[in-house]
């Protein structure tokens, strides 16, 4: 499938190209094992001689065409689906580093990968530097230690909904000879495509917008292949010296610019086996047909949304991108030219007392962990997923305290409008 063609049709084609006869919708090909002929067939398969599947765990046909779906949506040279996005951040970020290393991400990513940094990568003896979004070039480059392998950080981050000036950031990475890895979950690459901007790895929590439906968890690693391994050589031994567990192969030698996306499946899928199974793949795949169109009404429903609730006087403040004045605006203009995602952030007039009430008096929004599907639903993260982090640590990670997650679904903008007014009216009696 050409990367000349549009996103939507890439989003419904890309993939898989069904010959005569064969089914029009991508099969599920729900089988542990495949059969060879010879022993020699699969040996050389074991080898990375021969390209094809033999044990699910680390590749299977479904999984691999949805892949190939995501990596062109992308513009990278290959893909690797994951359990969940969790496990694509860590398998991203593993796949070239080890104990004894250094990483910097930004503090404003999802409080679920800031643990994973923060505490489990600390414990398999990764150090993490964190620092803030907006830190001008000299602090980023403050921060870089002779044993850092990578920058992390979010297109949008979750749950504050700012902007990353992605290319400032790949720049500086690149000045330091290591890629930038993002997560570009809100985004998708139907409003943002980072490797565009600079980025080297992209990953997604695919049980977001690319599914869109709540049903399916998932992950996905996306390489650009435009990373230079070997220029670096010193610093990505894993990529450019003999694999002992492959007889000796050198990534970048056999496998050129896939050699990173090749390694995480044979080595780091082998080893951990985080697989989506292929019955979540199709799903996946289903929600990736629609996903242009879903984004683009998504979009428009929540910038009416967030206009309603800028105006509304007992809103105490509101951040969401697309909106004219916002601190984000004119960055988003670059990145995000069509629009940013359906998620926004906004508190009311009276702290968190306030914000609960209005929380439980909604009808139609619901109260969720999740995000960015077809159901509106909202999240108050000092209470919720972050309840464990004094005031002053949530501002650390770039929460405000009486901050709200509103993720806009695809219900009527108008009854979604109507149940915020009353909500807030409930709250404020």
């Amino acid at each position: 499938m050409s990367k000349k063609l549009n996103i939507g049709t890439l989003c419904v084609q890309a993939g898989y190209n069904p010959g005569k006869g064969e089914p029009r919708q991508m099969p599920i090909i729900q089988s542990t094992t495949f059969k060879y002929e010879t022993s020699d067939q699969m040996g050389r398969l074991f080898d990375l001689e021969d390209e094809g599947y033999f044990y699910t765990r680390l590749q299977n046909p479904t999984n691999d065409k949805v892949a190939a779906k995501i990596a062109a949506l992308e513009g990278g040279v290959g893909a690797m689906l994951t359990s969940s996005g969790q496990a694509a951040n860590f398998f991203a970020c593993f796949n070239i580093c080890e104990a004894g290393d250094h990483m910097i991400a930004t503090n404003n990513i999802y409080g679920g990968t800031f643990n994973l940094f923060g505490v489990s990568f600390r414990k398999l003896g990764i150090d993490v530097t964190f620092i803030d979004c907006d830190a001008t070039d000299e602090q980023i480059d403050a921060a870089f230690k002779p044993n850092t392998k990578l920058i992390f950080t979010e297109t949008i981050a979750n749950p504050g909904v700012q902007v990353l000036d992605i290319e400032r950031f790949a720049k500086r990475a690149h000045a330091h000879g290591v890629p930038m890895i993002i997560d570009n979950t809100f985004a998708t690459p139907v409003h943002c495509r980072p490797i565009e901007f600079g980025a080297d790895i992209v990953t997604h929590s695919t049980t977001k917008y690319m599914d869109g439906h709540g049903t399916t968890v998932g992950g996905v690693i996306v390489d650009s292949g435009n990373f230079d391994w070997d220029a670096h050589a010193d610093k990505f031994p894993g990529l450019c010296t003999p694999d002992a567990s492959y007889h000796g192969i050198v990534y970048t030698q056999k496998f050129g610019r896939a050699a990173y996306i090749t390694k995480c499946v044979t080595h780091l899928m082998r080893d951990f086996g985080a697989i989506q199974a292929p019955q979540n793949a199709f799903y996946l795949n289903l929600g990736l047909q629609t996903l242009h169109v879903r984004m683009k009404y998504l979009t428009e429903s929540a910038l009416k949304v967030a206009t309603f609730l800028k105006n509304h006087p007992a809103v105490a403040w509101i951040h969401y991108p697309d909106l004219p004045g916002d601190t984000e605006y004119e960055r988003a203009r670059k990145y995000l030219p069509e629009g940013s995602c359906g998620v926004m952030a906004f508190a009311l007039k009276g702290g968190r007392a306030v914000d609960n009430k209005f929380m439980d008096s909604l009808r139609l929004i619901t109260i969720e962990t999740h995000v960015a599907d077809c159901y509106s639903c909202i999240l108050h993260p000092a209470s919720h997923t972050h309840r464990q982090l004094s005031d002053e640590q949530l501002r650390e990670a770039g929460i405000a305290p009486d901050l709200m997650r509103l993720s806009i679904g695809l219900e009527d903008t108008q009854d979604i409008i109507e149940d915020l007014t009353q909500a807030i009216e409930t709250a404020l009696k």
